[in-house]
């Protein structure tokens, strides 16, 4: 073997070990943080503690402890926050949670899962001030270790509202056939490129060549599943050469997805293109143990029930969706998905009374 790739080989264990010590670290962290925060809280909960003794304690920490950094007045403020978000009976009763996070393992108290020691400080700080309920939390939680976000990462998925979206398309899921129910959860109703910088009025040719400059940032905002495979993304049907806008490979759905990209509102004869696309894919591109293709028409704007209706009779898994140039209004989706509550709550009420 090469001296330089066995030396390679060696550079790679010492990266690996660095980053399982950086793991540790933020896990005996957060572990910390946790202890601290039950500490002030029974404390402030017992009216033995208030705000002149915290600072007390932080002075009393910055001089015993010169070397450690993070515990200012306002951290310690924090930590007892972060004990009280998690441990609060609203949290605890969401169906979702996972189990590990309902065992106890310390001292009776609620065990530091492996979902909260795999967060840093700083997205759990984002989580909990930038998140009203328990289920926006918890969604935050889950999505930002299964797809790796970093704090920038995660900062701008709440911002664009990435929880309220998901949540929509997940109840309305108008936009998509296929026998696979469950993939339905992989796909939002809207996408948010601000990140792209394109004006208003914009070709598909700029839309397409911004979004393969900002690649990265587009699979963040699709989800880190889907691997970019190419643009225009040659198929030959015949004697005929067609191109495929951008063409991407889902590693949990196993399946190739095209994306057509429209650059006007989303019309029913864009549904024979896709089609026709998801077809030339099976057949001539796809491997045989691969799922079919999925495609999506990433479109400027729908209307729902045109969608729901071009749909309703195609057999084929594909969806509709929008894209929006510009940070969402976090209030009019919050508003949005609390309404399909109501009425879902509605619903399940009206249909108990009927049984009864």
């Amino acid at each position: 073997m090469n001296i330089q790739k066995q030396f390679s080989e060696i550079s790679l264990l010492i990266e690996k070990a660095k980053k399982k010590t950086i793991l540790q670290v933020n896990a005996s962290l957060i572990e910390l943080y946790w202890q601290i925060g039950k500490y002030v809280h029974e404390k402030v909960i017992a009216n033995e503690w208030g705000k002149s003794v915290v600072v007390e304690l932080s002075k009393h920490i910055q001089k015993t402890e010169p070397n450690i950094q993070g515990f200012s007045e306002r951290n310690i403020w924090r930590m007892k926050q972060f004990y009280e978000t998690y441990s609060n009976t609203d949290f605890l009763k969401l169906p979702a949670l996972p189990t590990v996070l309902k065992t106890t393992d310390f001292e009776d108290d609620i065990i530091l899962s492996a979902l909260l020691v795999e967060l840093n400080w700083s997205s759990h700080l984002e989580i909990i001030s930038g998140c009203k309920t328990a289920d926006e939390k918890l969604f935050y939680l889950l999505k930002t270790k299964s797809e790796r976000w970093s704090y920038r990462e995660l900062k701008r998925q709440i911002e664009s509202s990435s929880f309220e979206r998901t949540m929509i398309s997940s109840n309305t899921a108008k936009g998509i056939n296929t026998t696979n129910q469950s993939s339905k959860s992989f796909f939002k109703d809207t996408y948010i490129l601000e990140f792209l910088n394109l004006p208003a009025q914009h070709s598909e040719d700029q839309l397409q060549k911004a979004i393969v400059s900002n690649i990265k940032d587009f699979i963040l905002e699709f989800g880190r599943d889907f691997a970019f495979m190419g643009q225009e993304y040659r198929v030959q049907v015949g004697n005929q050469d067609f191109f495929i806008d951008l063409l991407f490979y889902h590693r949990t759905l196993q399946c190739l997805l095209a994306i057509e990209l429209k650059t006007v509102k989303f019309s029913p004869e864009h549904l024979s293109q896709i089609n026709f696309y998801l077809e030339a894919l099976d057949r001539d591109v796809k491997n045989e143990k691969e799922n079919p293709s999925i495609g999506i028409l990433l479109c400027k704007g729908k209307d729902d029930v045109v969608v729901e209706y071009a749909m309703s009779r195609s057999l084929n898994p594909a969806m509709v969706a929008d894209y929006q140039l510009a940070l969402p209004n976090k209030k009019l989706l919050h508003d949005k998905w609390q309404e399909i509550l109501e009425m879902n709550e509605t619903g399940t009420m009206r249909n108990q009374l009927e049984a009864n």
